[in-house]
């Protein structure tokens, strides 16, 4: 499990570089970028993001979350076979958790988090999927893919996940019945808006253990401008921040993506949004004891 890319690691300029043994957070970029369909970029997204990680403090305003180890895998090409790319990366993904530590997916499109939803469901682990998005990403097929990244929900569904989403505020009329018919688990953007964040977020009976996918298309476009679709209306920084606290409360997250960065060339305040987002969001899970799901036999409690 070596790199031998040319990007830096994640946060490397402050933290160098350890063993991936003594690392408890485990980075897989991938330059997936196949089914974009209005702004182009993902595929740039995974670099930009550890190039901008490099002007992080490890202070996160709490704690330094950096000092459990940040690993930071090759980046993975996804210029290939779609279905090669997500194998790969459930490989990886397998790999990282048999190991106790916890994947961080930067994409790309939101389409590498199917690559994660199969090698949760090939190490028989029941998690809920919590989505953050400004779309609901239910379609059975967009653009005659069923890979599509606006299918990426409804994948989560068919592998027999179960699903709550944060922050949605476009979906076409098929999908709002579909959700509706299935009763999904939802706090729309309008929804938080009106009366805030409640406490707690999840149902009750939602899975203990979770793996989080934030499209950066949840925040509001004036705080993340650098997406391939963008919709006005969104969360703000901190709103994200809570939302991501009061998810995980309770609860113990077995990984994470940070996906749809479509850098915008001599704009960086997007980037070190999204490189932000993944470090706060380490910090968050480690504050809360959240990360950490398994027993002896590698089973999700």
């Amino acid at each position: 499990m070596e790199n031998h890319s040319p990007n830096p690691w994640f946060l490397e300029s402050e933290l160098g570089r350890r063993a991936p043994q003594d690392c408890l957070f485990h980075v897989i970029p991938v330059a997936l970028e196949q089914s974009v369909s209005y702004g182009t970029g993902t595929a740039r997204g995974p670099g930009a993001i550890l190039r901008a990680s490099q002007q992080l403090e490890t202070y996160d305003g709490y704690g330094v979350p950096g000092e459990q180890g940040i690993f930071t895998q090759a980046l993975l090409d996804g210029r290939g076979s779609l279905d090669e790319t997500l194998h790969t990366l459930s490989a990886a993904v397998v790999r990282t958790i048999q190991l106790r530590k916890v994947p961080v997916i930067l994409g790309g499109e939101h389409t590498v988090a199917v690559g994660a939803f199969h090698a949760l469901r090939e190490l028989g682990l029941r998690a809920g999927i919590v989505q953050f998005d400004a779309h609901a990403d239910l379609r059975d097929r967009y653009a005659d893919s069923p890979l599509s990244h606006a299918c990426i929900a409804r994948r989560a569904l068919d592998l027999g996940f179960p699903l709550f989403q944060i922050g949605v505020r476009s979906l076409s009329p098929e999908e709002a019945v579909f959700r509706e018919a299935r009763g999904i688990g939802r706090l729309d953007a309008a929804a938080i808006a009106a009366q805030g964040l409640p406490d707690p977020l999840l149902p009750a009976d939602f899975p203990e253990t979770l793996y989080l996918s934030i499209d950066l298309d949840v925040l509001d476009p004036a705080a993340m401008p650098a997406t391939g679709t963008p919709e006005p209306g969104g969360l703000g920084w901190y709103q994200l921040m809570e939302a991501i606290a009061r998810a995980a409360a309770g609860r113990r997250v077995i990984g994470f993506d940070v996906v749809e960065l479509a850098p915008i060339p001599g704009f960086h305040a997007p980037d070190f949004t999204a490189a932000r987002l993944v470090y706060n969001t380490m910090g968050i899970l480690w504050r809360a004891g959240s990360l950490g799901p398994f027993d002896g036999k590698l089973r999700a409690r």
